[in-house]
């Protein structure tokens, strides 16, 4: 025959928790306990699940919503069997709660997790309550009068962790606190120490004091450390954005003053309503300044943020009207000077050819520096007639069939004097009868300035230009030098308007850097791609063009 457990009283417990020998005030308590906690364990854990504090601040809650829901049942039940086993299920899962808070903090404070050996010391000091609880040194008997357990002297081993625990978590937060020279640093950690601590402070007198006069109904005092840690959660959230929540702290401080009003239907006794009353005043305090602050703050905020964005508004109206008639002034500009230049350029090549007769040896040095000078300022003139046209949006293109390998060939024979007067070696490596359809005009453009800055950037060695099908439906044009090379940090913005390597200018003082900012505006917009590779400074360069062929 099976023995029967002892009973307290005749009345059994209705769903575990559901007990006329419980006292109301019991309810309230645990009621806010595990609604609080339960709701800022999820709401933490699941806005930011791969956030370490996050996942501490949650699993850390775990075993204090299961200590809370065990004790109701506690409270609830006759049966001494199913106390006896649910109190030692607590002494196990008091400790967990004062450690993981310790943990968390250590994570806050210093942004990673914490050492191996310190997790291996928490094991090793924790372990004896697992080895204990299981037998009568952690509970050596049952009081069925006071229906409660009666613990051995073992069994305040928790109470020693939980006091160590506290007493580390302030002295580590002090030290850092002093340590920490950033002022808003230093108030997160004494704002989550003190939550934390009043927390666990509360809980843990709570306990101590009902261990040791056997008055559990007043003990549970100590389960307010749970608003009140609430109320620190919420301030970080709201204040510093802890845990990457929003809102958290307004729920939070909302939801626990509506389950201390409603509260209220349930308790009998004047002395617990006032005491509750006078709880419920304090928060109500405490939410009140809270939603006034934030209130306040948001609609400074927001008129901060509609008066910048204003003058952003403006400011930006003027960039354009000011880019616009830079544009403008600049496309005029290049244009007035186009005429002088070309005059220049005609008068100097027709005392070369003898026109005004016979030039003496002495001059010809100087009309040549004159021309080739004057067709190097025609080409700065273009480019920033160029980009004039693009960023007004007025470069036209005259698409045409053309045949690409022709008109390389074309622009290498027609530089292939400049090659000779540098001693530079020019080799051609071309595959015949490729077409592309394309505007000639803007493709040999930028044929031109890939080959002509090829031979500015090369003192000496040679020039490779390569035409070849991609097998992609393409047509690639490399050109590649022996030159000054490009440094790597140069590379991804070679091709930014007036961007220019840092030594460009000892090999080219002309240089603007507008020449390949135009050349890739003209090959992207019909459908091209333009690139530049180097090994590096002194190692040569070679630039690329694909474009679709037809």
């Amino acid at each position: 025959m099976q023995a029967q457990a002892a009973l307290c009283f005749a009345e059994a417990a209705r769903y575990l928790v559901l007990s006329s020998h419980v006292p109301k005030f019991i309810y309230y308590t645990h009621l806010t306990a595990l609604s609080l906690s339960l709701v800022i364990g999820l709401f933490v854990y699941f806005k930011d699940r791969r956030s370490l504090t996050n996942k501490i601040l949650f699993w850390s809650l775990v075993p204090f919503l299961l200590w809370v829901f065990f004790n109701v049942i506690i409270w609830a039940s006759n049966r001494s069997d199913l106390i006896m086993f649910l109190w030692s299920l607590q002494i196990m899962l008091e400790p967990l709660t004062y450690i993981g808070m310790f943990y968390l903090v250590y994570v806050f404070v210093n942004k990673h997790d914490a050492p191996l050996n310190a997790k291996v010391i928490a094991a090793i000091v924790y372990t004896p309550l697992i080895l204990i609880t299981p037998t009568i040194y952690s509970l050596e008997g049952f009081d069925l009068s006071l229906c409660i357990p009666i613990e051995s002297f073992y069994a305040y081993y928790t109470y020693v962790l939980e006091l160590l625990s506290i007493i580390g978590i302030a002295t580590y937060a002090i030290r850092r606190f002093l340590q920490e020279k950033s002022a808003d640093t230093k108030r997160e950690i004494a704002l989550l120490a003190t939550g934390v601590i009043l927390f666990l402070l509360m809980w843990a007198s709570g306990n101590i004091f009902g261990s040791f006069t056997d008055d559990w109904v007043n003990s549970q005092f100590g389960l307010f450390g749970t608003p009140i840690f609430a109320a620190f959660i919420g301030y970080l959230v709201v204040r510093y954005k802890m845990f990457n929540v929003k809102l958290l702290g307004t729920q939070v401080l909302v939801g626990a003053l509506w389950m201390l009003v409603v509260s209220l239907l349930f308790l009998r006794t004047i002395e617990t309503v006032r005491i509750i009353v006078s709880f419920t005043a304090i928060l109500l305090l405490i939410v009140g300044i809270y939603l006034i602050w934030s209130v306040k703050r948001e609609v400074e905020q927001r008129e901060r943020i509609e008066k910048l964005a204003r003058e952003l508004e403006s400011a930006n109206a003027r960039l354009k009207e000011l880019d616009h008639l830079k544009s403008e002034f600049v496309s005029l500009a290049s244009h007035q000077i186009r005429g002088p230049l070309t005059a220049i350029k005609g008068y100097a090549s027709m005392m070369t050819q003898g026109d005004y007769g016979v030039v003496p040896e002495n001059l010809k040095e100087i009309i040549q520096t004159i021309s080739n000078s004057s067709n190097a300022l025609a080409v700065v003139v273009q480019d920033f007639l160029d980009v004039s046209r693009i960023e007004q949006g007025k470069m036209k293109y005259d698409f045409s069939d053309v045949d690409f390998s022709t008109l390389v060939s074309d622009v290498a024979k027609e530089l292939t004097p400049n090659v000779e007067r540098k001693h530079l070696s020019l080799t051609l490596d071309i595959a015949p009868s490729i077409t592309v359809h394309a505007d000639a005009g803007k493709v040999r453009q930028v044929i031109e300035n890939l080959v002509d800055n090829a031979l500015k950037y090369t003192p000496k060695g040679s020039i490779l230009v390569a035409v070849k099908r991609t097998g992609a439906g393409t047509v690639q044009l490399s050109v590649k030098d022996t030159g000054v090379g490009i440094k790597p940090e140069v590379l991804p913005r070679l091709f930014q308007k007036f961007s220019r390597a840092e030594d460009a200018s000892k090999a080219n003082i002309l240089g603007t850097g507008l020449g390949l900012y135009v050349a890739r505006q003209l090959i992207e917009a019909q459908k091209g791609k333009v690139w530049a590779e180097s090994d590096g400074e002194g190692k040569g360069s070679t630039f690329f063009v694909e474009l679709p062929t037809k």
